[in-house]
């Protein structure tokens, strides 16, 4: 009876978060309100925009210059460095030189170093009347501040979240499955959340009201999902959150160089979101409905975790133990929604690769099916590796390094003329079907 129970229970799951992954699909209407409009003419907003970056001098020069491209009247740029870190300060330092007025360098003293801390640091030094926090691998479109500028003034909002998308897809099998996630979430996912009125921000591409940011107290330092923390809080205070999304439009990122560095990723984030629901701030949320769905997003790893032990018990008592065929039956059903996510799942690659530009192959295809139980092995693992570490108490920051593959990407692109050349918790599967974040997170 035990293992019918988390059947059926993994099956519904599953459904719940097909179902809300496939929002925007399902009402192409909210995605078309959702995009920016086009933009009225000269920006009225200051921007600080925020770039921490730590050992990232392989690709922060190459965001400076991109943000230094934006068509927008009114920003600064704040690189946020470490003390111990003389590699990217030395390019943060060059950089600022080269663009005295735009670009600004604080340096983080804390001993312990971690993207919230950093980003509290330069807090104090931002001038402008929007916050807007970006990564050090970003690849930033010129005229995103014109319409983030636009999109704040026309809707009164107080935050405003932009598109980010993963885009070096073909770098191996496990990069072509994380851009998906991270185009069901911001596509699709994200948008629902926006609508409900709960919302994890990303750790990029969004924008704050500097009063706003301030009144809040900032980041949490000591939270691994800063970003998710800090969309929880203002979702519970009631403040206005407009999520635009425009495939035109978004920040260009790649994924982790590695499947190691992608396992410390989601651990990271999984974590974060566990640090955020036991800090209870979501239960202030006014409605029970945005209770509900805020429980349920955050306790996504404990339920990632969980099925990462009971799918393969449940597999192996249908095939191996002389149960009923009831039984046996039953144990299958979250088969029903992976089959279901698989074919949900080709579609939106090929949505994917039209959107973007991108020639999407056969082999694609194929990589995408073959590495789908692969892939839910690496997310329950993370899972798995989240709580362990959030029960043993272990909350230090696992940074993922980033060596410019979308950059490599956008110029092999450049030179065959096929795929575009433009230049960038958190979105998964319980069962191939429950979706975490992100990073978005970061």
């Amino acid at each position: 009876m035990f293992i019918c129970a988390v059947s059926l229970a993994l099956f519904w799951m599953a459904a719940f978060t097909l179902w809300w992954q496939m929002h925007a699909w399902r009402t192409p209407e909210t995605l078309a309100s959702t995009r920016f409009d086009r933009p009225d003419g000269g920006g009225r907003l200051a921007f600080s925009l925020l770039l921490p970056a730590r050992h990232e001098q392989a690709v922060l020069e190459h965001t400076i210059e991109r943000l230094l491209e934006s068509s927008h009247r009114d920003y600064e740029i704040i690189v946020i460095v470490g003390h111990d870190d003389p590699g990217t300060a030395e390019v943060a330092e060059r950089a600022a030189a080269r663009a005295p007025g735009l670009v600004r360098v604080i340096t983080d003293h804390n001993e312990v170093k971690n993207k919230p801390k950093a980003l509290n640091t330069a807090l104090p030094h931002c001038r402008g009347d929007i916050v807007g926090v970006f990564d050090a691998e970003d690849q930033v479109h010129p005229e995103l501040l014109s319409h983030v500028d636009h999109a704040f003034r026309a809707t009164g909002a107080d935050v405003v979240q932009g598109g980010v998308q993963l885009i070096n897809f073909h770098s191996s099998w496990y990069s072509l499955r994380n851009c998906l996630e991270y185009f069901f979430w911001f596509r699709s996912r994200l948008h629902l959340h926006a609508e409900k009125g709960f919302i994890p921000l990303g750790g990029n591409t969004v924008f704050v009201r500097t009063e706003v940011l301030r009144e809040a107290g900032g980041w949490d330092p000591n939270c691994l999902a800063e970003d998710c923390d800090l969309g929880v809080r203002l979702s519970s205070a009631g403040k206005k959150v407009v999520v635009a999304y425009d495939s035109d439009m978004v920040t260009r990122e790649e994924t982790p160089g590695s499947l190691v560095s992608l396992l410390k990723q989601r651990t990271r984030w999984n974590q974060g979101f566990l640090q955020v629901y036991r800090k209870k701030d979501w239960q202030r949320l006014p409605g029970r409905g945005q209770r509900w769905l805020a429980r349920y997003t955050l306790m996504t790893p404990f339920m990632q975790a969980t099925s990462g032990v009971v799918i393969p018990v449940n597999f192996a008592v249908a095939v191996l133990l002389d149960v009923p065929v009831g039984i046996a039956i039953v144990t299958f059903l979250p088969m029903i929604t992976a089959m279901v996510t698989f074919v949900f799942e080709v579609v939106g690659l090929h949505d994917f690769g039209r959107q973007y530009g991108m020639r999407v192959r056969f082999t694609h295809y194929a990589k995408l099916v073959a590495g789908g139980p692969f892939y839910q092995v690496m997310l329950a693992g993370a899972a798995i590796r989240a709580v362990w570490r959030e029960q043993r108490g272990r909350s230090d920051w696992e940074l993922t390094s980033h060596t410019g593959a979308h950059l490599a990407g956008a110029l092999a692109s450049a030179a065959t003329g096929r795929d575009s050349a433009v230049g960038g918790p958190a979105p998964t599967h319980v069962s191939a079907s429950v979706t975490s974040r992100e990073d978005s997170h970061q």
